[in-house]
């Protein structure tokens, strides 16, 4: 039969991440604004917090409809013996318009490692690996500085854009590049709230946006095209 072309995305990520060893974590949708935001360095006042991105359920915007998959980092630091290395695919939900590339409802893959000696080289492989294994041998990527507060040094990871093969088009919005992923060392403030010493362990994260993932692999031009379950497009896969 059918299958929907995120979740042939979904098993493809996964694979490639129990093949190197890590283990697949489910965690809760609704989640605590505690470990969604101030677990992961994101204090009051933090505009990620805003009531105008975020769907809460309580006046004291306490509990909410987590926004990343990133509870789940927390979550494994306070019950997982280290070294850890996990993934956490679920849906996350933000207030964002419906148009070509957002949703208010779409999928993350959360990724972590922490070990000792771990490094900004031991993501870059990774994900150039992962990048590799899931678009093909060569595939070009870029690493370009960022800011996420729960991990530091951030970076936002690009590939080449599948349509135009770098040149720029209406794809990528005529950069050459698509973004794909934010990642980043863990900062230490968030391995010190889980009572990890960060002057021996280090680790680094990155989430996944599970659509992008999909439309770059299968070269699907619309999020829209993902959501609305026209079985004309769905047949495709």
């Amino acid at each position: 039969g059918h299958r929907h072309p995120m979740y042939i995305a979904l098993d493809e990520i996964k694979e490639i991440f129990i093949g190197m060893g890590f283990t697949v974590l489910d965690g809760p949708e609704v989640e605590l604004a505690k470990l969604n935001f101030d677990r992961l360095n994101a204090e009051e006042g933090h505009p990620s917090r805003d009531w105008s991105d975020t769907f809460y359920f309580d006046e004291d915007s306490r509990v909410m409809l987590r926004s990343q998959t990133s509870p789940m980092q927390v979550r494994a630091m306070d019950t997982m013996e280290l070294p850890i290395r996990i993934i956490a695919p679920g849906r996350v939900y933000r207030k964002d318009e419906v148009d070509a590339t957002h949703s208010p409802m779409f999928h993350q893959v959360e990724g972590m490692v922490i070990d000792k000696g771990v490094t900004m080289a031991d993501l870059k492989g990774t994900l150039n690996t992962v990048v590799e294994k899931l678009y093909g041998k060569g595939t070009k990527t870029r690493f370009r500085p960022h800011h996420f507060p729960f991990t530091e040094p951030s970076c936002e990871m690009d590939v080449q854009c599948h349509k135009c093969g770098g040149v720029g088009c209406p794809t990528c919005k005529g950069e050459g590049w698509i973004e794909l992923l934010g990642a980043g060392m863990i900062h230490p403030r968030v391995l010190e709230m889980s009572g990890i010493d960060p002057n021996v362990y280090s680790g680094w994260a990155f989430g996944i946006g599970l659509e992008r993932t999909a439309m770059r692999r299968f070269k699907i031009a619309d999020l829209r095209l993902i959501f609305e379950n026209d079985v004309r497009f769905l047949e495709q896969f």
